[in-house]
C-alpha cells in the first residue's frame, strides 16, 4: 500500500514514579476534556488452574470501594462531574478509565489512586461481587444463544491453559476464593509497577505530575509478578467439536485459527487479510454471503490481538434451509483465493481507506487515544508506537497478504465448532 498521507503525530511525555508507576502524557487541547486511563498488567492469561476468574473479578471488585470511596462512590463522583467511565477485563490486562471535564482531573486522579492503594477486600465485598459475576455470566454466556461459542473455541486453538480458558472463568473456582486469595491477587497485580497511567486531553502538564505525585508517589510497589509462559505449539489443540447448545434456534459454526502474536509483520498482513474478508458491507464474505446468495443471518469474523501467540475466528449462523457445508465452502474457498492470488488493487486501495478512517477516528476521542497509547507502554514498553502503527500497517503488501493468508489461514491446522440446537427442538 501507498503512505501518501501522513497523520501529524500525537504528542507523547512518559515518565516513571520512583514506586514504578509509568505515566504518560497525551496533552490536547482542542476541547476542554481529559481522559484517564490505568492499565494493570493481568488478565485471565495470569491466572492458574483452579483459580480462573480472578481478573474479571477485581474489574467488579474495584468499584466497591476504598479507604475514602464508598461503596460504588467511584461512579457517583464521576457521574456528578459531568463524566463517563468504566472498567473491562480481556486476557491480556484490565483497565480502568474515564473522561471528565478538563478541571475535574483532580478527582479522577484521586480516585484512581485510592483504590490502587487501599481497596476495600472485604468477606462482604467479595460475596457480592461473585455474586455479581454469577449473574453476568447467566445473562451474557449461559441464557444466550450461542453465547458459549467463543469461549469454546479459544479451548479448542490454544493448548496452554493461559490462552486456552475463559476470562469470565470458572464459577467453582471464585466460590472457592477465600478473602485471603483475593488480597494476595490484589498485592500482587495491582502494584504501582505492574500497571501504567495514561492521560489524554486538556490539561497542564505540571499541575497533571504535582498531582500524580501527591496522589501515587507513596503507593508501595510490590515484587513483579512471576514470569509467563504463553508459548504455544503451532498445531490447534482439537480440529473439530460438535457442541448442542440448548439456545439456539439455528444451527451456527464457528472456525478459528492460531496465528503470531500482536505486532508481528505476519500479524499485521493477517490483520489485513481479516479485514478483506469479513470486515463491512464490502469484504468478501459479506458480498458473497450475505449480499450475494443471501444464505446467512448472521456472518461474524474476529482478530483477537494477543501479546502470545494470537487467533482469527470466522463464523455464521446460516438460514434455515440452507446447507452449512456449501457455506463452510464459500468461506474456505475465499481463503484459497486471497492465499493464491492476494488482494486485489482495489481491495488494497480500500484496506487503506479503512486504516486511515479508523486512524482519524480513534484520534478525535481523548478516551481512544488515551486507550491505545495505554496499551502500546503496557505491552510493549514504548507508547509512542501510536504514532507509527499506521504506517506499519499501510506499508503491508499485497504480497504479504497473500504470503500470511496462505501459510496461516489455507490450511487444515484450524479448529472447527459445530454449534447444533436442541434435538428435540
Amino acid at each position: 500500500m501507498t503512505d501518501t498521507f501522513k497523520l501529524p503525530p500525537l504528542e507523547i511525555v512518559e515518565y516513571k514514579l520512583s514506586n514504578g508507576l509509568r505515566v504518560v502524557f497525551n496533552p490536547d487541547n482542542a476541547i476542554p476534556v481529559v481522559s484517564v486511563a490505568v492499565y494493570y498488567n493481568v488478565g485471565s492469561r495470569n491466572e492458574r488452574d483452579g483459580r480462573t476468574g480472578f481478573a474479571h473479578l477485581f474489574e467488579h471488585m474495584m468499584f466497591q470501594g476504598s479507604e475514602n470511596v464508598p461503596k460504588a462512590g467511584h461512579f457517583q463522583y464521576i457521574m456528578k462531574a459531568g463524566g463517563t467511565m468504566n472498567g473491562t477485563t480481556s486476557s491480556e490486562r484490565t483497565n480502568y478509565y474515564e473522561t471528565l471535564p478538563a478541571n475535574q482531573l483532580p478527582l479522577a486522579l484521586w480516585l484512581e489512586s485510592d483504590r490502587m492503594r487501599s481497596l476495600a477486600v472485604t468477606q462482604e465485598n467479595l460475596d457480592n461481587q461473585r455474586e455479581a459475576v454469577k449473574e453476568e455470566k447467566r445473562l451474557r454466556y449461559d441464557n444466550q444463544p450461542y453465547g458459549q461459542i467463543f469461549d469454546l473455541i479459544n479451548e479448542m486453538i490454544y493448548k496452554n491453559f493461559a490462552n486456552s480458558h475463559s476470562t469470565i472463568g470458572s464459577m467453582d473456582h471464585l466460590d472457592d476464593a477465600t478473602v485471603e486469595d483475593v488480597q494476595e491477587f490484589f498485592r500482587i497485580y495491582y502494584a504501582p509497577n505492574n500497571a501504567v497511567l495514561t492521560l489524554s486531553g486538556a490539561f497542564d502538564q505540571q499541575i497533571a505530575k504535582d498531582l500524580i505525585e501527591t496522589y501515587f508517589g507513596d503507593i508501595p510497589s510490590q515484587p513483579l509478578p512471576p514470569e509467563l509462559d504463553v508459548s504455544e505449539p503451532p498445531e490447534v489443540a482439537e480440529t473439530y467439536r460438535e457442541w448442542e447448545d440448548k439456545l439456539a434456534p439455528f444451527p451456527a459454526f464457528l472456525i478459528g485459527w492460531k496465528i503470531p502474536p500482536r505486532r508481528t509483520p505476519e500479524f499485521h498482513a493477517l490483520y489485513l487479510a481479516g479485514k478483506t474478508l469479513y470486515d463491512g458491507e464490502s469484504s468478501r464474505l459479506y458480498q458473497k454471503l450475505v449480499k450475494g446468495k443471501e444464505s446467512v443471518i448472521q456472518l461474524f469474523g474476529f482478530t483477537d490481538e494477543r501479546r502470545g501467540p494470537s487467533s482469527i475466528f470466522v463464523g455464521a449462523i446460516p438460514k434455515p434451509e440452507e446447507d452449512l457445508s456449501l457455506i463452510r465452502e464459500t468461506i474456505m474457498n475465499e481463503i484459497q483465493d486471497l492465499a493464491t492470488h492476494g488482494p486485489t488493487a482495489e481491495e488494497m486501495e480500500k484496506l487503506e481507506n479503512q486504516l486511515l478512517n479508523d486512524s482519524i477516528r480513534h484520534r478525535q476521542s481523548s478516551m481512544s487515544r488515551a486507550q491505545q497509547i495505554a496499551e502500546y507502554a503496557l505491552y510493549d514498553g514504548d507508547p509512542t508506537i501510536v504514532n507509527r502503527e499506521l504506517d506499519e500497517l499501510l506499508s503491508v503488501t499485497g504480497e504479504q497478504i497473500r504470503m500470511a493468508a496462505a501459510q496461516f489461514l489455507n490450511t487444515d491446522n484450524r479448529a472447527l465448532l459445530d454449534i447444533v440446537p436442541p434435538a428435540n427442538g
